[in-house]
């Protein structure tokens, strides 16, 4: 388990089906365009299917297993908030991941989501050992941009029809960050940000949009 203040990242659990489910529910609106979906079958391709909550833990959990994947729930105050994953992670002489998340609507704007991938690329670079983290956002979704661009990560350009999101193959942009830029950890560097934002008269502050990375 990763904690800074009531953020909390902690493994996805096969038990956490009904809050999962509700998040969703409630949020049905607000995470669809951003959503990953699967494209349509070719002629020779497999027919596949959205797989239900307990077969994605299954998947998650055996991708944990192979060292290919860190799956997180996100909870705030104590309850189920959102989901982040640390995937596609690569070893050998690349050494690298990335990042995908959402949060509930409801706690946008409090830091939720800032918080927890700060958590997360801090374990991927000094627990785990990955040199590079990178997050991949459609150039659309200005409120994830500002949760990565609040962070420190740099734009690296843009990917065509990377990724298929809600019902099509969309363009996304790159940022990324790797260990040598961040020496003393997000964290630490978000809470020296934070401070600076409320030491005295005019200082401004940033909100955390909480929208899902896609």
């Amino acid at each position: 388990m990763l904690a800074e203040g009531e953020v909390v990242l902690r493994p996805i659990k096969l038990r956490d089906q009904r809050a999962w489910r509700e998040v969703n529910r409630r949020n049905r609106d607000w995470l669809r365009p951003w959503e990953a979906t699967i494209p349509p079958p070719t002629p020779s391709g497999p027919v596949t299917h959205r797989p239900t909550y307990r077969q994605m833990v299954r998947h998650l959990r055996s991708e944990a297993n192979a060292g290919r994947m860190l799956p997180f729930v996100v909870e705030y105050q104590g309850r189920l908030v959102g989901q982040l994953t640390v995937a596609g992670i690569t070893w050998g002489s690349m050494c690298s991941g990335h990042v995908g998340y959402w949060v509930d609507q409801s706690v946008a704007g409090r830091g939720v989501m800032p918080t927890a991938v700060a958590l997360a690329v801090d374990h991927c670079f000094k627990a785990v050992g990955l040199h590079r983290i990178e997050v991949c956002i459609r150039p659309e979704n200005g409120p994830s941009r500002r949760v990565v661009e609040k962070l420190g990560f740099r734009e690296e350009g843009l990917r065509p029809r990377y990724l298929h999101i809600d019902g099509a193959w969309r363009d996304h942009l790159v940022f990324a960050l790797t260990a040598e830029e961040v020496p003393e950890g997000l964290v630490k560097r978000r809470r020296r940000a934070r401070r600076g934002n409320t030491a005295g008269p005019g200082a401004s502050s940033t909100i955390d949009p909480g929208a899902p990375s896609k």
